[in-house]
């Protein structure tokens, strides 16, 4: 037991453990998340016994969640919310009423009996906001439909945790108010909040920043206040500091100064955030592993199989490609810190037993570790499981849904079909049309390709990483295939996705060094571009064409 005489040294030796257990796994190539929550074993009771100051690190990992989710909430349109509305409703109401049902189910033959297996199947049922939204985010697929869809789905379970919480306290006896009462009242509480945050962003927001924003400092000193105050807000009526935050984040993502933000924060963001996993990591009782593993184990196991299985299924139901479905899936395999939560409500209520809270946070423990290579290898667990996916999806009765029309497969033959409609991407699609190329541009993001539309370029809707997608795609006409998203594993893969369609003209791949530009050329790629290298060459000709 290591024992300090202030909350400052206990902060300074968190963060030089934190630090080395850090760069050991980035040395094995393993997930930060997992390091920094056994970080949070070993300084807890459980290790070194170095947190005494407990609170602090609470504090500290409760702002961290609340600017997670404001930067996630900058990054997303109020119109572009609107869009995986239907799917996300869907999805999460189906997913929460199976799961619930299965998990009670599975609870009972592990003989656990009455109010404790109900408490384990709410459990089971929701997934981790923070794990997902900052893996999703690391990976900059948070923009792209299935990040889109798996917010939405966990902003619904986030509104349903707050209502089970709700009614079991009504049903303990605790409140003196019946329950369709306080449903009611946060009914109208919800929509009080969402009217005065649209309120003040459509009259207060707009001038206030431009008069502040002359000080980026100030600029970013008003995010913050506006992220906590908000977050203080949704927790003080009865909501979580998640959804109070995610919502000022919205309230500021129409306005010119979202990128500057969102910018500047992820680096606060990221450090708070340690604290959060820490935190968990802290809480986490090792004294039921070995009692418990077995169940642990089994329900695990639902969790990470069964609940992935649950959404997509529900998706393709609606229309959804395999591809969508299957990483969309992926990333909810695990149960929330909301459920922590609850299990600790029902032990304060006398509902359930200790043992019991100690099961749900093994799973959790669990879940969360193995979902978070889940996360990060989505799209090579795709590649491994297409077989069994195809022939699970021939199963699998299907709706026509689409993304409006951004994603319509009549696509008229093009010269060129460029993957990534970004800044370089847009720039190389609009020189290409000045020679006189019939150019098709794909991307991810719903929004770029509604911009570009605009502009009369043709564009749709569509992941480079997709292999179902490639298939829709006008190849036998086109010349070449540009992918402008750098990356070896994005290009390898696309190189694989069209040997496998036949395709008989050329490719070119992005890349930002040499190294990956040589692994490119080798595993096929006709042409390889370096943008910064080449934006360099021909600022250097222009200059000296001016000397």
């Amino acid at each position: 037991m290591i024992s300090f005489n202030n909350v400052f040294s206990e902060i300074a030796c968190i963060l030089a453990i934190a630090t080395g257990v850090g760069a050991l796994a980035l040395w094995l190539r393993q997930p930060l998340i997992m390091a920094f929550i056994i970080v949070g074993i070993l300084v807890g009771p459980a290790g070194l016994g170095i947190v005494v100051s407990t609170e602090e690190v609470e504090l500290l990992a409760e702002l961290g969640i609340a600017l997670l989710l404001f930067v996630v909430g900058l990054k997303l349109d109020p119109h572009e919310i609107q869009a995986v509305g239907p799917v996300a409703m869907t999805t999460a109401a189906g997913q929460i009423l199976i799961t619930g049902f299965l998990g009670y189910f599975i609870a009972i033959l592990l003989q656990i009996q009455g109010i404790s297996a109900f408490y384990i199947a709410i459990a089971l049922t929701f997934s981790s906001t923070i794990i997902i939204v900052k893996l999703l985010s690391d990976k900059r697929e948070i923009d792209a439909l299935h990040g889109r869809i798996a917010l939405g789905i966990l902003i619904v379970q986030d509104i349903v945790v707050v209502l089970v919480m709700i009614a079991l306290s009504a049903f303990s006896g605790s409140s003196q108010e019946s329950l369709v009462q306080q449903i009611f009242m946060v009914l109208i509480k919800g929509g009080g909040f969402l009217l005065l945050a649209a309120l003040v962003t459509r009259y207060v927001l707009p001038k206030l920043l431009d008069n502040i924003a002359y000080s980026t400092e100030l600029l970013l000193i008003f995010a913050i206040s506006w992220a906590i105050a908000l977050a203080a807000i949704g927790d003080g009526l009865g909501f979580s500091k998640e959804v109070g935050s995610f919502i000022a984040g919205v309230s500021l993502a129409s306005t010119h100064y979202r990128s500057t933000l969102g910018a500047r924060l992820v680096s606060l963001r990221d450090f708070l955030l340690l604290f959060f996993f820490i935190n968990l990591g802290i809480h986490i009782d090792i004294s039921y592993l070995t009692t418990e593993i077995i169940r642990a184990v089994i329900l695990s196991l639902f969790v990470l199989i069964g609940k992935p299985l649950m959404i997509m299924i529900l998706m393709s139901m609606m229309g959804y490609r395999q591809y969508t479905s299957a990483i969309t899936s992926f990333s909810l395999g695990q149960i929330s810190e909301f459920s922590l939560i609850l299990a600790s409500l029902g032990v304060s209520l006398g509902h359930i037993p200790e043992n019991i809270l100690g099961l749900i946070t093994l799973v959790g423990l669990m879940t969360m570790g193995v979902s978070t290579y889940m996360i990060i290898d989505s799209h090579a667990l795709y590649e491994w499981f297409s077989p069994v996916l195809s022939h699970l999806e021939k199963l699998i009765p299907h709706s026509h849904q689409k993304l409006g029309d951004l994603d319509r497969v009549d696509i008229p033959p093009v010269d060129v079909i460029l993957f990534g409609l970004g800044r370089y991407g847009g720039s190389l699609i609009q020189h290409l049309q000045e020679q006189g190329l019939q150019v098709l541009g794909v991307d991810f993001n719903p929004e770029l390709v509604r911009q570009w539309r605009q502009e009369n370029v043709l564009a749709f809707y569509g992941d480079v990483e997709d292999p179902e997608f490639a298939g829709t795609l006008p190849l036998t006409e086109a010349k070449w295939v540009v992918s402008t998203l750098p990356g070896e594993r994005i290009g390898l893969g696309l190189l694989h996705t069209l040997r496998n369609h036949r395709f008989q003209g050329q490719v070119a791949l992005t890349s930002h060094t040499h190294r990956e530009k040589e692994i490119l050329k080798h595993g096929g790629a006709n042409l390889v571009l370096l943008p910064f290298e080449d934006a360099a060459k021909e600022a250097a000709r222009t200059l000296l064409h001016k000397i």
